[in-house]
This record gives structure tokens, sequence and C-alpha cells, in this order.
């Protein structure tokens, strides 16, 4: 199946995972994982097929899938230096209850709240001097090389210090930590009282100094991820939008501030934003190729539910059908799907560079890049029997 083809599934239980170039795509208690993209980073699962029974969760790094089973138990495939090979820590992963990846290593929070991480150490792969303090752990989340874990114990990091690993510090301003977002090298924690705590490297949104009067009333934080930058997006309850990073991937809004008005949605690309208003218009900023300027659909942006993207390109779904926008060889051009049916659109995913599409009546259309998903023929007859 090429651009445009369609694969049958079941709409209503589909979950979708993605690594930079591969799909993982399951039905929650099902009777397998399907996978497609580059075999190299997770594409291929053959090896580990028939172990794939009764799946609830499937998390990702760069390069590797880890799926927890309705036992506790783990099953990963992929990339092995990437969290592709759990073997070292089998025995530990028992009772797990959800997993978490950062660019190349995977952590699991046991039913107990306990921690388990495996991987290249550079990543985040070993939490074996922090184990003492990760104790009844609720949340984790992960740059591209380091690990925020929320317990009781508090907040906690390890990793790569440049990558956000030591948080040392602002520790003293870590206190009712409520959630914690990302960029690839730098956090944001949003305390119970609606401000931002940060860390990390300035040039990827560690340094909120300049905004900080401005970061109250936060509800959710968005990132784009760029190799070369980053930054934060803010929204606030009032439906503002506080921006701080690097001004070309993101972090300087000012010329939409006027615009960024009951905004209920925001996505992110590597190096651009999308918010979507109360009123399903959008208004986008950043970097003009990877999906930061809509201009060219701006007509066809009206009652945007929700947005999708791909390190380089926005969709958005519309009244069922889907819009698109950004570099086309990273889905940015859906027009040769349009006309294959890409309407009723249920849900999208993205991977780096490919989207897919499940519709209201369970089919499933691909687009996008061929080497991150945009072909997904391998696996025609699978999708059919999940």
């Amino acid at each position: 199946l090429h651009d445009g083809g369609c694969l049958t599934a079941i709409a209503g239980q589909a979950r979708v995972a993605t690594t930079t170039s591969a799909f993982a795509f399951w039905c929650t208690g099902g009777t397998g994982v399907v996978t497609w993209g580059n075999p190299m980073c997770g594409g291929d699962n053959c090896r580990v097929q028939d172990q794939l029974k009764n799946v609830q969760q499937v998390s990702a790094t760069f390069s590797a899938f880890a799926a927890v089973l309705a036992d506790g138990t783990v099953v990963t495939w992929g990339d092995a230096s990437r969290g592709g090979d759990s073997t070292q820590v089998a025995d530990q992963l028992r009772n797990v209850w959800q997993i978490h990846g950062s660019h190349g290593a995977f952590a699991a929070i046991l039913q107990d709240g306990a921690v388990v991480s495996w991987g290249h150490p550079q990543y985040g792969g070993d939490s074996s001097l922090l184990q003492p303090q990760l104790c009844q752990v609720r949340q984790i989340t992960g740059t591209a090389g380091a690990f925020a874990a929320l317990g009781h114990g508090g907040l906690r990091t390890w990793g790569d210090a440049a990558w956000g690993g030591d948080s040392s510090m602002v520790q003293d301003q870590l206190t009712n930590v409520q959630q914690v977002f990302a960029t690839n090298r730098a956090f944001a924690a949003l305390k119970a009282d609606g401000r931002i705590v940060t860390w990390g490297h300035p040039g990827y949104g560690g340094d909120s100094s300049k905004v900080h009067d401005q970061l109250h009333d936060v509800v959710k934080v968005v990132a784009t991820r760029h190799t070369y930058g980053a930054a934060f997006a803010a929204l606030r309850s009032t439906g503002s939008v506080v921006t701080w990073g690097h001004s070309l991937y993101g972090g300087d809004s000012s010329l939409v501030q006027h615009r960024l008005r009951n905004v209920r949605h925001i996505s992110a690309t590597l190096s651009a934003f999308a918010a979507v208003g109360e009123d399903g218009r959008v208004t986008t900023w950043g970097d003009a190729f990877l999906g930061g300027d809509s201009t060219g659909v701006q007509d066809q942006l009206v009652g945007v539910r929700e947005i999708s993207a791909t390190s380089g390109a926005f969709a958005a779904m519309a009244d069922g059908h889907i819009v698109t926008w950004g570099d086309a060889s990273l889905g940015g051009d859906s027009s040769h799907v349009a006309t294959a049916g890409l309407r009723e659109v249920f849900e999208v995913h993205a991977t780096d560079g490919a989207f897919a599409a499940i519709l209201s009546d369970g089919s499933v259309v691909t687009w996008g890049h061929l080497n991150y998903g945009g072909n997904s023929a391998r696996v025609q007859d699978q999708l059919r029997k999940v």
C-alpha cells in the first residue's frame, strides 16, 4: 500500500505510537502490534510478535519501542542501543504501570511507584544513583537525553546535565509541581499555583526569566524541538499564550500576539507552533518552512478541532477532513491522498515525517516520507486483523 492506500482497522479502539521513522499500531488488549516504517527504528517487530498479546501501552524512543502487556511485563524491539533491548533489566520489569522514552532510553514506572530505566546511559538509561529517591513516582518526562520524575520525594532528574539532567540550581523552587514538560534540552515544571520553573539549556527554553512575570495561571505547555534550538509555548487559563526560548524556533510570538486570544489547543513541529482558537481558526508562528506559515491554506482552516504534527508539517482536522501545510516531503502535502477519500477522519497520528489518519469507517490512510512510515503496504493484511 502506497500513499493514498487504505487499510482496514478498528477506529474506536486503535492506538498508535511512533519512533522517528516507524509506526506501531495496536488495539488495547488486542492480538498483536502491527509495525511499519524503518526496520532499524522499530518498523519490524517480527522477532517479538508472538510475545505481543494483550498490549496495554506502547512507548517509543528515537528508534525503539517498548510495550506494556496486561500482566505488567514489557516487550521491547528496535535499536538495541536506544532501548530496544531490555534483557539486562528484564527481571525488574514486573508490574509495570507506564513507560516513557527519551531519545535513547526508557524509564518505566512500576505499580508501586518505583522506577526502572534502560537504554543508553547518556540518554538517561542509568538511574541507579537516584534509586533511593525515586519512590511513589507518578509522572516521568524526558528531554532528548534526560528524565524528570515527579513523585513522593518531589521532582528528581537524571541523565545528561546539558540536556536538563541537573536541576540543582532550581531545586528549591520545585515544590508543589503538578506536571513537567520538555524540549530536547530543557524542562519546564508547572506548579499548582500556575507558575513555571525552567532549567536546562537557555537556547532550548531553559531560561524563562524574560517572561517570568507573564508565566502565571498556566494550564498547559507545548514545545518545539529543533536540533539547533527550541522553545516553549505556555497556554494560560485566559486563553493567552506566552513563549520563550530560541526566537527562530517559536520562542518569539510577538508578530501574532494580537491573534493569540481564546486559544484552546497548541501543537508544534520541530521549529514552529500552531494554535487553535475557540472559533476554530488557526494562528502559526516560528520557522516558515516547517509549518510556521499557514497563509497558503488559511482560508481552509475553519472549524479546526485538533492539529497533529510531524517534524516539519501540520495536519489540521476540520469538520472531518484534513488540511495540511509545511514541508511537503514531511507530510505537508496531502493532495494525492485527498482524492483517495481522506474524509470523516477520526484520529491523526504522526512520526517525524509521515501521517496516518484513522477514518470513521476503520480504514487508515497514510502519506508523507516513505522512510518515515508513509508507506504501509507491508502491513495491509495485518491491520485488518488487529
